[in-house]
């Protein structure tokens, strides 16, 4: 079985990549010359398709190209960057960097100032930082200016605020800052940061150095100015972007400045924004669709959802669970559940594989609304399509069944939504955690009770209350707590009066 799986990956990932990789030992082929090969020739031998059959990542492409080469086979650059470049459209960037790593250490191939750059790209992707740093430290000037823009990018995402503002330092006194996109970059994070006046900085900077702004830097430049000095002065940035030649104003400007006027309780101008927005969106990307659903959920507007779901369905691309899972959430969080049940049913109609998380929207609004009933016909419904539950989907079940007491249910929920703790960051709420365990101590279930504070134990959940919560129960039962008092010392817990008094009458128990 295992074989058979293996296989039909294997051959599935390949079929899709075959026609980009070909090679004999003779010259290099075209696309149209592989075409007139048989499968046998074109799909068995050529270096692409051996190094793509390494499904996993603990094989080495490394390996495979020396096994190639001692074969007698050739092998140029252009070959080997396409096959890296179409690894990484499959994300699979270990493979990727070390066909560009044995690259570099053949002294018969010449790095581009590109290939330097994606190797970069690749090592923030797979390694640590410090890697990285020094491989971008290693590699010439010119290839350094190609490459810095990925090395930004990672301190962006991390938040490093004073990394990135060391290498901006660096490339700008070498002359390298010359287009918008790492100052863009560093607005991004600028913003994130709520470091809203250097936004200001930077627009001054680009304008003193004649960098042209771009649509991003805009909708940047206005999100800072609504933090620093208020709408007006968005409206003057606004006016400037109208009359600058160099960039248009589409839809995502007009829903910034929809999200600004929203914020300010402006409702008037917000609707007047997104209006504008709508009638210039995209007719071959849903994106713009999702993001002015989400500006009318805002503004109450059923209507404009509904519509603009229509409008987005006619759109020439799939509609994917991402599109479901807005106009959903949209409908319920103005309380149209109706409407959202039957795009759900929709969904359901056509959808090849149940992603859970789309059916996760409806289960929450029942439960958060009581009808558990309803609920769980629906968790039952789901795991019957194939929908593999989350731990979102235990995580709702779970508080559902706590609000209405049905603890039993709640109790084997948690335990399925342990199961997953290993695979995700996501932690039950110190509430329900609480609740669970005084369940047990009710109960008088001492057994359930310590297992349970064993198992949040090892995941960080345990707290006082928690802890309190056994003491009580095994005071009650005439049960040591000696154990108990060293797992809290262990977590550093501080023991309260209430935990002092169950202490002293164990004591007076025992000396009866």
């Amino acid at each position: 079985m295992y074989k058979t799986i293996y296989n039909h990956y294997r051959t599935r990932i390949y079929t899709q990549i075959r026609p980009l990789y070909t090679h004999t030992n003779g010259p290099s082929l075209t696309r149209s010359s592989c075409a007139k090969l048989e499968p046998s020739t074109a799909t068995e031998n050529d270096l692409g398709s051996r190094i793509f059959r390494l499904v996993f990542r603990k094989r080495s492409a490394t390996m495979v190209i020396e096994k190639w080469v001692e074969e007698g086979n050739r092998v140029s650059g252009s070959e080997l960057r396409r096959i890296s470049t179409q690894l990484v459209k499959f994300k699979r960037y270990k493979h990727a960097l070390e066909i560009l790593n044995w690259m570099e250490t053949q002294d018969r191939f010449q790095m581009t100032a590109a290939d330097h750059a994606i190797r970069l790209k690749l090592i923030t992707e797979e390694h640590s930082i410090d890697e990285a740093e020094k491989y971008f430290a290693s590699i010439p000037s010119p290839s350094q200016k190609y490459a810095f823009l990925h090395l930004l990018r990672f301190y962006v995402k991390e938040k490093d605020t004073e990394k990135a503002e060391d290498l901006m330092t660096k490339m700008n006194d070498s002359g390298m800052i010359v287009s918008p996109h790492p100052l863009n970059e560093m607005m991004k994070l600028y913003v994130a940061t709520s470091q809203f006046a250097k936004v200001v900085f930077v627009i001054q900077h680009m304008k003193r150095n004649m960098i042209p702004r771009t649509v991003l830097s805009y909708n940047l430049w206005m999100t800072a100015c609504a933090e620093v000095s208020g709408v007006s002065s968005v409206e003057v940035v606004f006016k400037l972007m109208e009359i600058d030649k160099h960039v248009v104003v589409g839809w995502s400007t007009l829903a910034t400045l929809a999200n600004i006027y929203l914020k300010e309780g402006l409702i008037d101008k917000a609707t007047w924004a997104v209006k504008a927005a709508e009638k210039k969106l995209s007719a071959v990307n849903h994106l713009g669709y999702l993001f002015l659903m989400t500006i009318y959920t805002s503004l109450n507007n059923k209507d404009a959802i509904l519509r603009l779901w229509e409008a987005c369905k006619k759109v020439d691309r799939k509609i994917t669970c991402a599109n479901y899972m807005t106009v959903i959430s949209s409908l319920v969080k103005l309380g149209h559940i109706y409407e959202a049940e039957e795009i759900f049913t929709e969904w359901e109609s056509q959808c090849r594989k149940y992603d859970i998380r789309v059916s996760n929207i409806l289960l929450g609004v029942y439960m958060r609304n009581g009808n558990t009933e309803k609920a769980e016909a629906l968790h039952l419904r789901t795991s019957e399509r194939g929908g593999q539950p989350n731990y979102k989907t235990w995580e709702i079940l779970m508080e559902g069944w706590v609000k209405n007491q049905e603890m039993e249910k709640a109790v084997n929920a948690m335990k399925k939504g342990f199961a997953m703790l290993k695979h995700c960051e996501w932690r039950p709420s110190s509430s329900i955690v609480e609740t669970i365990a005084r369940h047990f101590e009710l109960t008088g279930d001492i057994g359930g009770a310590t297992r349970y504070v064993g198992v949040i134990k090892r995941f960080g959940l345990a707290s006082l209350p928690v802890y309190k919560s056994l003491l009580r129960l095994h005071t009650c039962n005439q049960r040591p707590i000696d154990k108990i008092i060293v797992m809290m010392q262990k977590d550093n817990m501080e023991l309260d009066e209430e935990v002092l008094t169950l202490i002293q009458s164990t004591e007076v128990q025992k000396n009866q």
